[in-house]
This record gives structure tokens, sequence and C-alpha cells, in this order.
């Protein structure tokens, strides 16, 4: 038997001096340096990597984790009023069942003939989707918001055949940055200012900025910084008279208490489908959708699959697969509109799930207590000594901006102190927005009690003193 330091790493077989050897002697090479001939030599590596010893047994290798893990601090032991695209939300139990079913769980790129289920599945989570948002077509979900933003905004391009953006400036900045990446450089983008006081897109400025190359007009409603957007119907109008799409970014949660952009004039609608049934994962399970009206024009246009219903063969049967399947990359390859690739499919499974438990009337008395909550939350809040909130004097949805400039204390000093009680404090947007110094954007959903929010008054309060 090999001497053990000969085997290599348990984890990596390939590591074993005698199967290195082989493989290099199969493929002609006589040293592995050879792989690496294309990378000049000033920039390979030379030095030794300052690494830790390998841990050898799996025992090992999982206490060492756990001691790591142990250091985090969860939204279970702390009270987290954390938003700003990633929120605390109830996930029922039975959406953790149905997403860990191996036949989900593991299909991939399966189609017809051996993954039907998952395809009906997806076709399901559409439909309630599409009702949610009194819109006709919905994609299978994207990565992201910023992804399913971005490509609604390139699709509205390739259909008008214009070359700019309009974006409201009061959107994520991070979600920004991603579509600006995403757009380039096919595309400018240009941001519309918004009214200090309201939060509200400024009317002047975007007719001021549209032009004959405007293609799309993106707003969000509730916004970024938590305000609802009233002027969504004029947004529209000015964009359509203009020749221009309007595109309008919506937290889907909210639709149980506020109309759907399809209502308002919004020709797409995209999102996040994380508060449907997702965990926050440390910032992951995320998933964007796409929705449009039944219109060729639009739905030509989407560069990720869609799922619909047809009669079989058999008489009486149904069957579900994919829409104008030769419209993707997947059979244009290189000529498609736009590279899709993995998809965030199971989190449509596991947000169509979440719907179909919650119907119509579930989704409305989650909305409105979010909306009562947040409201208790604002007022609590409001009563502090030095604290400012809401900043915008506007009707809001779960976020709300607090303004902490005369409090003599910065954003981060408060975040720290209230650390030491247990909770987690607002995002800090000083490094986000240049006119929103020490303001931080707090998140108020079901999952908060009275207590919680009398917790975080009470804290805020002693920090203050």
């Amino acid at each position: 038997m090999s001497n053990r330091k000969q085997r290599g790493h348990p984890y990596i077989p390939n590591m074993v001096p005698e199967v290195q050897a082989q493989m290099l002697a199969e493929i002609g090479v006589t040293d592995i340096d050879e792989l690496y001939s294309d990378i000049p030599e000033h920039l390979r590596f030379k030095g030794k990597m300052n690494l830790p010893q390998p841990l050898s047994s799996e025992y090992a290798l999982t206490r060492h984790i756990d001691q790591i893990l142990s250091k985090n601090k969860t939204c279970q032991e702390y009270t987290s009023f954390l938003g700003g695209g990633c929120w605390q939300h109830y996930v029922p139990a039975i959406c953790d069942e149905i997403n860990h079913r191996a036949e989900f769980l593991t299909a991939y790129a399966g189609e017809p003939y051996e993954d039907h289920g998952r395809f009906q599945a997806l076709f399901e989570y559409e439909s309630m989707m599409g009702e949610l948002l009194d819109m006709d077509v919905v994609n299978v979900p994207t990565f992201d918001w910023a992804q399913a933003a971005s490509t609604s905004i390139r699709m509205a391009e390739r259909i008008t055949g214009r070359s700019e953006a309009l974006v409201c400036r009061t959107v994520s900045p991070g979600r920004l940055a991603v579509i600006r990446n995403y757009c380039h450089p096919a595309m400018v983008v240009n941001l519309v200012g918004s009214c200090p006081e309201t939060g509200r897109m400024n009317m002047e400025d975007l007719n001021a900025k549209l032009s004959s190359e405007t293609a799309a007009v993106y707003f969000e409603n509730p916004s970024y910084l938590g305000f609802i957007e009233d002027q969504g119907q004029a947004i529209a109008d000015i964009a359509h008279q203009n020749g221009s799409i309007c595109i309008v970014g919506v937290d889907p949660i909210s639709l149980g208490v506020l109309s759907p952009p399809s209502h308002y004039g919004a020709d797409m609608v995209c999102g996040d489908i994380q508060a449907l049934g997702m965990h926050m994962q440390y910032g992951g399970g995320q998933a964007g959708f796409i929705a449009t009206h039944d219109d060729e024009r639009f739905v030509m246009q989407y560069p990720s699959r869609l799922f619909g219903i047809t009669k079989t063969a058999v008489d009486g049967e149904w069957g579900f697969g994919d829409v104008a399947y030769a419209r993707t990359s997947f059979a244009q390859r290189e000529e498609g509109n736009e590279f899709v690739g993995t998809a965030a499919a199971l989190w449509g499974i596991t947000a169509g799930v979440f719907l179909a438990l919650m119907g119509p009337m579930g989704m409305q008395e989650l909305g409105r207590l979010i909306m009562q909550k947040s409201q208790y939350a604002m007022k609590q809040l409001s009563e502090l000594n030095g604290i400012q909130t809401p900043l915008f004097q506007a009707a809001h949805f779960k976020e709300f901006v607090v303004d902490l400039n005369a409090t003599g204390k910065s954003v981060r000093e408060i975040n720290r102190a209230l650390l030491e009680k247990g909770i987690f404090g607002g995002k800090d947007l000083s490094t986000e927005f240049s006119d929103l110094n020490n303001t931080a954007l707090y998140c108020v959903t079901e999952i908060h009690t009275k207590e919680d929010i009398d917790k975080l008054a009470q804290a805020l309060a002693d920090i203050l003193s």
C-alpha cells in the first residue's frame, strides 16, 4: 500500500501522483506547467500561498467549519430590521418540503419526456404570478431582480430599436450598477431626478430627458427606499406619448394591497420573488421575474424559457412545454437575443407553492399586516428625540428611511450599539446616496411583533439618551 503522503488529498483524488502522471501521459504532456504555457511568466504566482494545513478527516473538517459558523449571529437569535432587497418573511414549512423533493431539487435541464412534472410546476407558478400581476406572460425566474430589470430594458431596446433608458435615481444602487453593466455598450442609461420631500419621480426632469432615443422608462413601486410612487399612470402616459416602453419593478408581496403595475400603464413588470417563500440565505434565495401582456412583439423578445399548456395526441389529456423555444439561446446559441444558462427555476416552484398556499385573500391579509406593522414602527420611532421618520412624506410599504442626523451619532455607531442589544439595525444609506447621509433603511414585515418594534424603540431611546 502506498505511503499516506503519496495519496494526495482525500477530497481531491486526482492529486495522487500516479493518477496525475497517467493523465499527463494521456494528453502527451510531461510537466503540468506546460498546461499554463499560454499565461505570461510575469503573471504567474511564484510564491507559496499562505494556507492552513489541510484537514484530512471529515470529522476535523466538520468541526472546523462549525467553529467558524458559530461566530455568526443569525436572524433567529437576533431581531433584524434589515431589508434593501433581501427581506425576512415567514417561510411556510411546505415551501421547504416541496423544494427539497429530489425531482425538483436535482432537476436541471431535462426535457418534457423525463421532466414533465417540473414543467407543469413552473407553468402553475407562471400562471399564479400572472394572476397576481394581472399580466398574461411570465418567464421562468432569472437570477435576481437586477437581471430581470436589465433584461427587461434590453428587451425594450430590441423592440423599439432605440438606445437609451431612463431610470429613476431612487432605485437600488446595486441594481443600477448591474443595469449599466448589462446595457453597455448597446444602451446609455440616464437617471431621472426625484422630489426631495416625497421621493417621487421628478416629472419635469422626466419630460426634459425623454428623447427620440428613449427605449424605456424604468421605476420601482414600492421604491427601494420604501415609499409608494403614486404617479405611475402619469409616468406611463408620458413614456407612451414618446413611443417609449414603461417598465415597473415591484415587490410582488405588496400586490395584496397595491394595484399591480399593469393597472397604471406598465408594459413590462419585473421584480424579485424572494419574499414568496424563500429564506434569506446570507443574501441568496433571489430570483427575478419578467411579465408582459400577450403581445408577440414582447413575447418573442424574452430570452428565458416560457412554459405553456396544450392538448396532446391523447383525447382529454394536457401537456406542458416550452413556448416559442426557437427564440431562446438554447436553440439559437450565439444568435439568441440574450444568453440564458442556469436559471433559478427551483425558486419559481417554491414561489408557486407559496402563492397556492396563500391564495388571493391570504396575500391581501399579509399585505395589510405588513403595512399596519410598518406604520406602527414609523410612529414609534418618530416620537424619539433626534429621529425623523419617515424621511419622505409619502405612503410606505414595508420599508422606510430613518434620518439620524439630529441624534449626534452616526448610523454605524447606532447599529453597533443595537447589535449589543441583540438587534440588527437598518441598512446604512450613507454610501449609496450622496443626499442621504446618516440615514438608514429599516424594514418591518409580518414576522415582527409589537414587542419587537417596542424593543427597537426602547433600545434606540437608551442609545440616544
